[in-house]
């Protein structure tokens, strides 16, 4: 699983490619992603979920119909509702969409430029940056109920004396069970290993 410094630079990475910024959905599922970053303007952003574009966007439909990476101007599914000319309006001239994964836990990703169409390099080398993407923020399937129990108690601000003494467990393992999480979620600290699971909502 990738720290956070290390997702940071794959997203400055992208970022470079994608001059008029990028949207990335990692592991959507139930229609969410798990996790998500943007870098439209504001502009567009708003303009696109006041136009209630998402149920819409032919990128969208296309990343969840198959895997790989299209430009926006060969896109092979309909835009009835010119959700792509709109987006040239605003800055997003030139796109590039990649869909990785299997449907259940799929990543759907979008760049866009100003000034020029992607090239066949940026095609390849766009891809090979989400999937590095996908395949480390990977969340585990779930949590051990004890698992669950300890960050709950820590999301509550339990000390953990009160927190061991409302399981019914000693205090010492009350700690086991915090190390356990911390190591089954690639975390360095309780906070973080309780932020990712909220993330990845296994509480």
């Amino acid at each position: 699983m990738l720290s956070r410094s290390e997702i940071n630079g794959r997203l400055h990475q992208l970022g470079k490619l994608a001059s008029a910024g990028y949207y990335i959905g990692l592991h959507i599922r139930l229609a969410a992603p798990l996790l998500q970053f943007q870098t439209y303007s504001e502009k567009w952003s708003t303009h696109y979920l006041k136009s209630g574009y998402t149920l819409r966007d032919p990128t969208i439909a296309w990343g969840f119909s198959t895997t790989g990476a299209c430009r926006w101007s060969e896109l092979p599914v309909p835009d009835p509702f010119n959700i792509l000319k709109d987006a040239a309006a605003h800055g997003l001239c030139f796109g590039l969409t990649v869909s990785h994964g299997p449907l259940t836990s799929r990543s759907i990703t979008s760049f866009a430029r100003v000034d020029r169409e992607f090239t066949d390099q940026e095609i390849v080398q766009i891809p090979g940056l989400v999937q590095q993407l996908h395949d480390l923020t990977e969340p585990p399937a779930s949590l051990t109920r004890a698992q669950q129990e300890a960050l709950r108690c820590v999301a509550r601000g339990d000390r953990h004396a009160a927190a061991a003494a409302a399981l019914g467990i000693t205090e010492s393992a009350f700690k086991a069970r915090l190390i356990s999480v911390r190591i089954r979620l690639g975390a360095r600290t309780t906070a973080e290993a309780l932020q990712r699971a909220q993330e990845y909502r296994l509480i």
